[in-house]
């Protein structure tokens, strides 16, 4: 997640800094970035450049300068409102979608707040349908029913969910056996569905829900056996809370081909590998990659996890876990855009 923080008071600046030195230590926060004042400059820009922003600033301040932006569920970045003396966090746009509410009791945590989440589903103790797409990165196809499904659940109506009987879906599974929130659903089997769909129906209504593709890029020293990749690849996807089983490619430079730790560890996940041409690894471009002067010194490229998940996880795919260390093993985690 990409966030802006932006204040316009020196005590809120303040709070500013000391929020970014916590999130920069966060695998899961790519960038965070400080700005300060200049809120109507500021915010056209931030509203479309990142995935989250956090106003520390009074509310009307801050309703007032998104009110003319936001557009859509699906596309709007989650807003998170602070007031100067962080004493509450509020989530105030793209609660689930967008990942406001969980961001919101993230800070919260962090700078010994009180979240203040007012979404329904939430506070009825409810699973919207638009929080298990957010949490198994699953795209939807239709934002308008949203609505529909979520006001159904709230009421206690059963919802169908339909798969294709030859994939397997485990991670979907252990998510409804295991998350605390309350859904009432049947699942269904169809050869007739696509086999990265689940068919959300009730009554008359329909609605798509479409795997994301999920790449963990992996680096490695030479000899690296699989149990220490497999232990960074495990560590980093807790963090991420993302079931092994949702993950559908593990990536690697063209160099680790012959990598029998790497090699292993796919065979032992049953996750497919692939490895990425050197040349589109010299070529690739991004802002959100970090950039290892060592690795440019000894193969020529700025690095392996982060840009290997990125292409293989598509065009204008992004990093949800930036490159992080486990005793000569990295691993970044990208997800597709649609």
């Amino acid at each position: 997640m990409k966030i802006a923080i932006i204040s316009v008071s020196d005590k809120g600046q303040e709070l500013a800094f000391n929020l970014k030195t916590e999130m920069d230590l966060d695998s899961t926060i790519i960038r965070c970035d400080l700005f300060h004042k200049n809120v109507k400059e500021c915010f056209p820009i931030l509203f479309y450049e990142y995935d989250a922003i956090i106003a520390i600033m009074a509310s009307g301040i801050l309703i007032r300068s998104i009110a003319p932006l936001v557009e859509s569920k699906l596309t709007d970045p989650a807003v998170i409102n602070i007031d100067d003396n962080g004493k509450f966090v509020i989530s105030t746009l793209s609660g689930h979608l967008g990942g406001a509410n969980e961001l919101t009791n993230k800070i919260a945590s962090l700078i010994d707040a009180t979240p203040v989440i007012t979404t329904s589903t939430d506070v009825n103790n409810k699973l919207g349908i638009d929080v298990l797409a957010h949490d198994l990165y699953l795209s939807i196809d239709d934002a308008k029913e949203i609505l529909h499904f979520n006001k159904a659940i709230l009421e206690g109506r059963e919802i169908s969910l339909t798969v294709n009987p030859n994939k397997d879906f485990e991670y979907l599974f252990e998510y409804l056996n295991n998350v605390t929130l309350e859904i009432n659903v049947s699942i269904y089997y169809s050869s007739k569905v696509d086999m990265d769909e689940i068919q959300v129906c009730l009554d008359e209504h329909r609605m798509v829900l479409r795997e994301r593709k999920v790449v963990v890029g992996i680096g490695c020293r030479r000899g690296k056996e699989c149990e220490f990749i497999h232990h960074g690849l495990k560590e980093s996807l807790d963090e991420l809370r993302i079931l092994p089983s949702r993950v559908n490619l593990l990536a690697s430079a063209e160099i680790k081909k012959d990598e029998k730790g790497i090699l292993e560890l796919s065979e032992k996940m049953d996750i497919p590998v692939e490895f990425v041409d050197m040349d589109k690894l010299r070529l690739f471009e991004s802002n959100d990659v970090s950039k290892s002067e060592f690795v440019f010194s000894k193969f020529g490229i700025y690095g392996v996890s982060e840009p290997s998940a990125l292409i293989m996880a598509g065009f204008d795919s992004k990093l949800i876990y930036k490159k992080t260390s486990y005793d000569g093993v990295t691993i970044a985690v990208a997800v597709s855009k649609c």
